[in-house]
Formats: C-alpha cells, structure tokens, sequence
C-alpha cells in the first residue's frame, strides 16, 4: 500500500509539473509569433531595399528578389550616391540636431524636474498642469504658432530654428520630475548639514542618482530627434542643404522625377532607422528600469 501512495504521488507531482511546463511553452510560443509581426516590416524593408524597381511593383510583399525581373541587386542603394541624394549632408544635419537637442532636453528637463519635485513655490502645480496640458496636445497644432514665433525671431532656416524649440520637451520634464520624487529626501538633509547648496546639492548628489532617468531620457529624445520630421520640414523651408535623413528621403519621390524609387527611399530608411536600434538594444535595460522607476509614484 506504502508503494502504491508513493506511485500515486509521483504520478500527481508529474501532472502538476506538465501543466505549467505547457502554459510556458504556450506562453514563449506567443512571444516567438508577435515578435515575428513585428520584426517582418522590417525584414520586409531589408529584403526591398536589394530588389528591382519591377520585382517590387510584381511582388510588394515577398522576402525573395524574382529571378524574372533580375534577382538581388544593389541599384537601389548605388542610387544614395548619385547627385540628387545628398546623404552624408542629410546625415550630418540629423547627428547635429540629434545631439544638440539631447544635451538641451537633459539639462532643461532634469532642471525643471527638480524644481518642481524638490522646491516648494507658489504656482508650482498650476506649472506642472500647464506642461501637462502642453503634452497632450497633438504637435501639428502647434506648428503655424511655433513656425511665427520662429519667424518673428529671425531663426527660420538656421541650425538654431531647428534645434531650440525642440530643446524644451514637455515630457522631459514630467519624466524627471516624476523620477526625481522616488529619491529620498534624506539625501538632500544630509548633503544641506555638509553645507552644499541647493544646486550643489542637484549637480552633486541627486543628479548621479538620477542616471536611469536620464539614460531612459536620452534614449527616446534621440529616438525623437533623430525621427523629427515636420518640425524641420518648416525651421528649414528656404534652405534645402539644412534637411535631416527623415526630410531628404521623403522629398526622394520628387528628386527622381515621376518614377518611385522604392528600393533607393527604403535603403535611406534601413540607414536612419539601423543607429536608434543600436542605441536601444545597448541601452534598453537601463531605459526600462527608468521608465519603471519614473512610473512608480504618479
């Protein structure tokens, strides 16, 4: 009878066993399937960028280049450097724009997130609102305002009208802002008993302890400033040397005349999109312990 208990048990321990065994693998199965759908536009992309303009009209979705119209080629990425491409111009204008924005957004948002995390003044909620308010409103409303204020600056066409408005972020500053507020205020005692002062006190104690925010930070205002496309479309209007990647490749359509050179437009993309994935997938842990550490209270 002993035996028998014991074959039942482990019998019993096998069936408890099989079923999350079967939920995980269902679980990873899924995981495999979505990931898949999201990583085929992209595959998509790639395999476009080496096809014929014919091949691509026939068979707009297919991985495979068809040996009838030509096969794998590299017309379209030969034709980046022909003259009506000016890519290393496009691509010096975006890492300008790109690390200038990055810089002013960290040092303008963490600023402001203190400010409104740490010290206590009249108004500070109606602030926060307002920039609140500011981020919940769609960016195309914004873009005749913005563009006249530009104008009446005289910063239309300049490296400066293309980088300061974009420079203060409302989201920025409710990110460090929100990040600011998990960190102890025991810190800010201690350091006010060594005789620091408050903006000792920011650049020396709070801000190192703040690096997951700021690293969550820079990655997606270079995600978003390296992808900005209206606001450049009209801070550069006048000036077509001043375009960025994302700009000089949707203006290719009207460079190669009435023919779409998909296969050149999508190799320019895979090179715009190819550094913000590098930056992502280096950073992404820190990045996801910054969004969730920024998430945590608010």
């Amino acid at each position: 009878m002993a035996d028998i208990a014991v074959t039942r048990k482990q019998v019993g321990v096998r069936e408890r066993g099989a079923g999350p065994l079967l939920k995980r693998l269902l679980g990873y199965t899924a995981l495999v399937f979505f990931a898949l759908i999201f990583i085929m536009p992209f595959v998509l992309s790639a395999a476009t960028a080496f096809k014929s303009l014919p091949d691509i009209q026939a068979n707009p979705v297919s991985l495979v280049a068809d040996p009838a119209y030509g096969g794998w080629t590299t017309e379209g990425v030969e034709a980046l450097n022909s003259s009506r491409v000016n890519l290393p111009r496009w691509t010096f204008n975006s890492v300008v724009v790109t690390v200038f924005v990055v810089l002013l957004r960290i040092t303008f948002g963490s600023l402001a997130g203190y400010a409104l995390a740490r010290m206590r003044f009249r108004g500070r909620g109606l602030i926060f609102a307002l920039i609140l308010a500011v981020q919940a409103i769609p960016g195309i409303v914004l873009a005749i305002p913005r563009f006249m204020v530009m104008k009446e600056l005289g910063i239309i066409n300049t490296y400066t009208g293309m980088i300061v408005p974009l420079a203060f972020d409302a989201f920025a500053i409710f990110l460090m802002k929100q990040f600011f507020e998990q960190l102890p205020r025991e810190l800010e005692e201690a350091a006010a008993l060594d005789g620091a002062s408050t903006f000792q006190t920011f650049t020396r104690v709070m801000l190192p302890l703040a690096a997951p925010g700021l690293i969550a930070l820079i990655i997606l205002s270079t995600q978003g400033a390296w992808n900005e496309f209206l606001h450049i479309l009209i801070a550069r209007i006048g000036r077509p040397d001043l375009a960025t990647l994302p700009v000089g490749l949707a203006g290719l359509t009207a460079a190669f005349g009435q023919a779409q050179p998909w296969n050149t437009i999508v190799a320019g993309s895979l090179i715009t999109i190819i550094p913000i994935a590098i930056v992502f997938f280096v950073f992404q842990r820190y990045f996801v312990q910054g969004a969730a550490a920024s998430a945590v209270k608010g």
